[in-house]
């Protein structure tokens, strides 16, 4: 028999684990590199940072998922990936070096600050669950320290809730944010009147969810008035140091937090043993069999790869159904069926708060309650695991007809003993 050979994919999220689940593994040892042990879902990281589900409702183990039947023959290891030697086809992170025969880069995207300076120490994101659950702490400390606060100018700092970035992250966590102001303030905190507290989404171009259509566009905005949010469109942030945000047509607005949603990067390697380095967003160029150009034996799906088409000449939209269907064709390439990637656009959809969402698939067009449910039926379904799935419904179902208070509390890590051996 011919002996396998060695797939290491970097990324255990939406293409990587679709791709470890339908390669051969007759032909292949696959090993799964992430620098977490759980699987998670980037579109409802909102719902975190808002308090709407708890973190382990949208996160599933990595070694629990590969001990199924359709991934037998794919190992797990914990890792960040530091550098990759394109010449001894080696991957290299803090614990260990693993060799390759072929190796897929599913990394994604971290947030992408453009230059702004120190911008990364004051904001808020929502880019993973570690982050979620960040925001939410921060979210609800402003709420308990501005309930005792007697200083006027001090308190409409605490207050004010600015969210940037008009596409569909910012506009879900601002929605969010203004159920919280218009529902459950008056109940929950009732030293803070609801007109007090103010959430604004900035967004640096003329429209929200530029990448749908103009009537999703014009049915988020209405939809994120109703909840009381206010939309400032064509505005560019120029600095934020913590207490002052400040924009290029000279305007400022105090506050002590702010929700940073406007921009996306691939997640940044080191190579070494060739001059190949990532395009624009560090997204690495990649045909249509998903193979970076200048690389042997070197793949990229997912957010992360920058594949050119007639139809895509900036690159396919960073969505997970691109992800998971070029993890779906590289599957069948590496097993010996060459498929050329063809992305299949089943529409896109953004939520708003409850009863208000937007979809579009071609030339359907849906908003509110039926789009809505559509919302809700697809996000459900794509999360991995009975479980979680059952969860998610129950809370679903329970925030819908209570607003729900249970998971508006915060916990403050206490401090650790010295360590040196986790990732920073």
């Amino acid at each position: 028999m011919t002996p396998k050979k060695t797939l290491v994919i970097i990324g255990g999220g939406f293409g990587g684990l679709n791709l470890a689940r339908k390669v051969d593994k007759r032909l292949w040892d696959v090993v799964v590199v992430d620098r977490n042990n759980y699987h998670s879902f980037p579109p409802l990281f909102y719902q975190v940072a808002s308090s709407g589900l708890e973190p382990a409702s949208i996160s599933f183990p990595l070694r629990r998922e590969l001990r199924r039947k359709c991934y037998r023959g794919c190992r797990y290891h914990l890792g960040t990936v530091s550098s990759i030697d394109t010449e001894r086809k080696t991957v290299r992170t803090r614990y260990e070096t693993l060799r390759y025969d072929a190796l897929v880069i599913a990394a994604g995207t971290t947030n992408n600050y453009f230059g702004i300076h120190d911008l990364y120490k004051y904001v808020n994101t929502i880019k993973s669950t570690t982050e979620a659950i960040r925001t939410r702490n921060e979210v609800l400390d402003r709420l308990e320290r501005a309930s005792l606060c007697r200083d006027e100018e001090e308190r409409r700092r605490l207050l004010t809730f600015v969210v940037v970035g008009g596409g569909p992250a910012g506009v879900e966590i601002a929605g969010a944010l203004g159920e919280l102001k218009r529902f459950v303030i008056r109940r929950e905190y009732p030293l803070i009147r609801p007109e007090e507290m103010r959430v604004i989404l900035v967004e640096g171009n003329d429209a929200l969810l530029r990448a749908m259509g103009p009537r999703s566009s014009a049915d988020a905005l209405e939809g994120l008035r109703q909840l009381m949010v206010e939309v400032r469109l064509g505005v560019t942030m120029k600095g934020y140091d913590g207490r002052n945000i400040t924009f290029a047509d000279g305007t400022s607005i105090g506050t002590t937090l702010v929700v940073w949603t406007a921009g996306i990067t691939g997640v940044p390697f080191e190579i070494t043993g060739s001059d190949v380095r990532a395009a624009r967003g560090a997204r690495f160029v990649v045909d249509e069999l998903c193979r970076v150009e200048g690389l042997d034996d070197v793949y990229a799906i997912g957010d992360i790869a920058l594949m050119r088409t007639a139809k895509y000449p900036e690159g396919h939209p960073q969505l997970a159904q691109v992800a998971i269907q070029q993890g779906e064709a590289l599957a069948q390439t590496l097993s010996g069926r060459q498929r050329p990637f063809v992305y299949r656009d089943k529409g896109t959809m953004a939520t708003i708060g409850r009863n208000r969402a937007v979809v579009d698939m071609g030339r359907v067009h849906l908003r509110g309650r039926l789009a809505w449910f559509a919302w809700l039926f697809v996000h459900l379904m794509s999360l991995l695991g009975v479980r979680n799935r059952t969860v998610v419904f129950i809370n679903w179902v329970w925030n819908y007809f209570t607003f729900s208070g249970s998971l508006r509390l915060f916990f403050r890590p206490d401090r650790y003993p010295l360590r040196n051996y986790w990732d920073e």
